[in-house]
């Protein structure tokens, strides 16, 4: 019997909207970037920006003063407009034009908490959020209407969405999938191990011994190294592939097509451009699972405890 796996049927964000102008804005918004996948790497740089991980050896929301959390939505703005310059213009009175159409940008730390201040009162929003902790982040367009905002206004007539407004947003994204922060994901005792040595090389070194199989972002080496030549600190001819290759470690970067194929035959999460991915690899046997060709020759993730065969192959770039 033929079995047919469906899509999972997702309704159109835009159905029943008669707003023309919101809708001329979305789709502009949605054909610049189908999956969220700008919007979720500018929502990436502008948290490692605040960060200032090379400089501070910071990566979370926590460690940062309250005044930098506000600069958020500054950079978010500055950003997306960057970002977007194939669809976003100067605004006439408001942030930004998009699709002609005159847009007011908004960024909150907590959802639906977006300010909007009188001059917006009407006309179109951009709102994004953003969490680093659960790697997502919501972006979407709304209507700054009367009747979706609330009576009360703060010191500086600036309103918030009302739950007529929050239901009016249409979402782009949300949750959107946010390039990861893999620091965030460690436990302490792995994070000392991880900061622990004196030297930016053996730092990098222990980054990609203590997080294997998961997506390693350049801000994270950054971070970790804390010198202006981090990803001399990666590669080979001194750097952690060559440190690690002893010990069974492969690092496969996202910017080579030989590594990403590696990645999906070994079961590893699968780098994107600029991230790396670690993994110690033992020789497989023949049929087992989850096994790459590299260098000629058959290899498998080593299970927890096993120690390494052989130095590990050295993984072709082209």
């Amino acid at each position: 019997m033929r079995v047919e796996l469906l899509q999972a049927w997702e309704p159109d964000p835009l159905e029943g909207e008669s707003d023309e102008e919101l809708i001329s804005v979305f789709n502009a918004l949605r054909q610049a970037d189908p999956d969220g996948t700008r919007v979720g790497r500018l929502m990436r740089r502008t948290l490692d920006q605040l960060y200032d991980g090379q400089r501070t050896g910071r990566y979370s929301w926590e460690q940062l003063h309250k005044t930098e959390r506000t600069h958020f939505g500054t950079l978010f703005e500055i950003n997306l407009r960057r970002e977007f310059d194939d669809v976003i213009d100067e605004g006439s009175n408001l942030d930004y034009k998009i699709a002609g159409v005159d847009v007011d940008c908004k960024f909150s730390q907590r959802m639906n908490a977006w300010m909007i201040p009188p001059e917006a009162l009407g006309h179109l929003l951009v709102v994004g959020y953003v969490n680093d902790a659960t790697s997502e982040f919501a972006f979407g367009v709304v209507r700054a209407a009367p009747d979706h905002c609330r009576i009360r206004s703060n010191r500086d007539a600036k309103v918030q969405l009302n739950q007529a407004g929050r239901d009016a947003v249409r979402w782009l994204q949300r949750p959107g999938d946010l390039p990861p922060n893999v620091l965030l994901g460690c436990d302490a005792e792995t994070l000392v191990a991880i900061f622990a040595p004196r030297s930016g090389q053996k730092r990098v070194n222990e980054l990609f011994r203590q997080v294997t199989g998961r997506r390693i972002g350049r801000n994270v080496i950054a971070t970790v190294a804390q010198q202006d030549d981090f990803m001399k600190r990666v590669r080979a001819n001194g750097g952690a592939r060559t440190a690690l290759r002893g010990e069974g470690y492969i690092i496969l970067g996202g910017d080579y097509e030989k590594h990403r194929l590696a990645a999906r035959l070994l079961g590893l999460e699968v780098p994107a451009a600029g991230e790396m991915v670690s993994a110690r690899v033992v020789m497989a046997a023949e049929g087992e699972p989850f096994t790459a060709e590299l260098a000629g020759e058959r290899w498998r993730l080593a299970s927890s405890g096993e120690s390494a065969q052989r130095v590990a192959p050295d993984v072709p770039f082209k």
